[in-house]
């Protein structure tokens, strides 16, 4: 069964994570193959809520787009570079083919063999030079082996058209010739006698015992085909080795984890029709044709605690979403087939996932339990957040119980693990938990920073609000940050220094100024946006 990814958004917070986790366990119970991601980097808060109850942090994802191993390539269209000629345009036959790889005996790639390559053998190519294995000659030519003291066959192929007197007066035969001969009893006995590497008795016809002794006593190899001397003449260059004809041993290849737009881009750019895919070890795992570049697999994701592709995992559009389980206000958000979309207005998505559980009667795991509390304690801040629900409380209680914790004392201790701001910079905290509204033709981030040391903000208060303005100058023309205190009960309030007007109007404040404490304002989403979006609309 195909694996379906499943994520938050790209700021991870406990909500994002925990709901990855506890819904990919729920999907797996109901017998989907499911994995937890993550977009970014964990928070402090989030790693003590892990380690608390032994859960295993979920791996980074970088992107879904579509790669090269997701496109339909051949994986059959590989040959040893020990088979044959005949072996390399048989298997382009049986695969529809109009090339194939060469590989080593460890799967490297040594190069690559078309139709062209094999046309050009056919009617252009040394038809007296033999470089291959005397298995591949007994195959190409159906033959049986009389006698057999050599695995390899290199050297030059003689062909006995002439009178047996010509041969003999004029041929020069050695230990490196490749003899072709009917029952022509002088011809064999000189050829036997000049001690070549094999002779190909061809038309099925016997040898006499007394010459089957002498080869074996010169070490002659001998093998016999029904196929006719003629016959034998033109298929026996088709038994050389497939990498005797290649004329291009370093190919253009593709890794099977480049991007399928790369891939594209360099089709346009060389026009190629075969390239050889390998892995990052080098290990030739098959051939794509441009004909087949439209032909691929899309992964499946599942998207928790946001709706918006603007939030999401990079390549979002080339991936098929199955689900978006949030609680979050609706963005446009467009899908090409129909999806599951759960939405409640509840403070956390594990909530909402709590209840798929319940609806689903599958039990509740002590971790999984201790996660969904975590998240819900963590999104409505302790449950003093305006964006917290009776359900939500309710929730809470029936987890605790499964998890066996006290709600308080835990919760202040998980809070308060996360609050911590020694060690960084200002960057770090503006940026760590930012959300993106397009607000008419603006485009506003509202970070906010948990924390009880604002003591350490407000003592380089200048610096602070000049990290702000870098970070408008760049992707937003509007940026608000919150420095929430849950121990106060509120947020001090900053904001990029042109936005200052505007700031003063949402708050409806002339003496508004940086760094102001707003009293019970903990929630951007309900308490801050709808309040901006009011302003920027007039």
């Amino acid at each position: 069964m195909e694996k379906t990814y499943i994520f938050g958004h790209q700021k991870p917070d406990t909500d994002s994570v925990c709901a990855s986790i506890a819904l990919s366990y729920l999907k797996n119970e109901l017998g989907f193959n499911t994995m937890p991601k993550v977009l970014g980097h964990i928070n402090n808060e989030t790693k003590f809520v892990l380690n608390y109850f032994g859960v295993k942090e979920p791996e980074y994802l970088n992107d879904v787009k579509v790669q090269v191993r997701n496109m339909k390539y051949n994986k059959n269209a590989i040959i040893d570079e020990s088979s044959s000629i005949q072996d390399a345009f048989l298997l382009m036959q049986q695969e529809e083919e109009t090339g194939v790889c060469v590989v080593d005996e460890n799967k490297k790639l040594k190069g690559l063999v078309t139709l062209k390559e094999l046309a050009k053998q056919w009617i252009n190519g040394e038809k007296e030079k033999l470089n291959t294995s005397l298995e591949n000659i007994v195959k190409v030519l159906e033959a049986e082996v009389l006698l057999a003291f050599r695995s390899e066959i290199k050297g030059k192929i003689f062909t006995a058209t002439y009178q047996s007197k010509t041969i003999i007066e004029n041929v020069k035969l050695n230990e490196e010739n490749i003899m072709v001969v009917g029952d022509r009893y002088k011809v064999l006995e000189y050829a036997i006698a000049s001690k070549v590497q094999l002779i190909v008795i061809t038309g099925g016809h016997e040898i006499d015992a007394e010459l089957l002794k002498k080869a074996k006593e010169n070490k002659v190899s001998i093998i016999r085909t029904k196929l006719d001397t003629f016959h034998v003449a033109n298929q026996l260059t088709l038994s050389n080795y497939s990498s005797t004809i290649l004329t291009d041993t370093d190919p253009v290849t593709v890794n099977s984890l480049d991007y399928r737009t790369d891939f594209l881009e360099l089709c346009e750019k060389l026009g190629y029709s075969n390239y050889p895919i390998v892995n990052k070890k080098g290990k030739c795992l098959g051939l794509l044709k441009t004909d087949d570049m439209n032909q691929y697999e899309k992964l499946h994701v599942i998207l928790v605690d946001h709706n918006g592709f603007k939030q999401s995992v990079d390549g979002i559009e080339e991936a098929i979403v199955d689900e978006i389980i949030d609680h979050h206000n609706l963005v446009n958000v467009g899908t090409s087939v129909p999806i599951n979309f759960r939405s409640m207005p509840v403070g956390s998505t594990c909530t909402i996932i709590y209840h798929m559980y319940k609806e689903h009667g599958v039990k509740i795991p002590k971790e999984m339990a201790g996660l969904m509390l975590s998240a819900i304690l963590s999104d409505t801040l302790l449950l003093r957040s305006v964006t917290t629900t009776d359900i939500d409380k309710k929730v809470v209680e029936n987890l605790a119980k499964i998890a066996k914790v006290d709600i308080s004392r835990y919760g202040h201790e998980m809070v308060k693990s996360g609050f911590s701001i020694k060690g960084k910079n200002a960057e770090d905290l503006l940026e760590e938990d930012v959300k993106t509204f397009r607000i008419e033709d603006k485009v506003v981030g509202i970070s906010q920073i948990f924390t009880m040391d604002y003591e350490d903000i407000a003592s380089d208060m200048e610096n602070f609000v000049d990290k702000i303005d870098a970070l408008a100058s760049g992707k937003f023309d509007i940026v608000i940050t919150l420095i929430t205190d849950i121990e106060k009960n509120g947020s001090y309030v900053f904001y990029d220094r042109k936005s200052e007007n505007l700031v003063k109007d949402v708050f409806d404040n002339e003496v508004f100024c940086q760094g102001y404490f707003v009293q019970d304002l903990l929630s951007r989403k309900k308490q801050l946006v709808p309040n901006v979006m009011e302003v920027l609309e007039k």
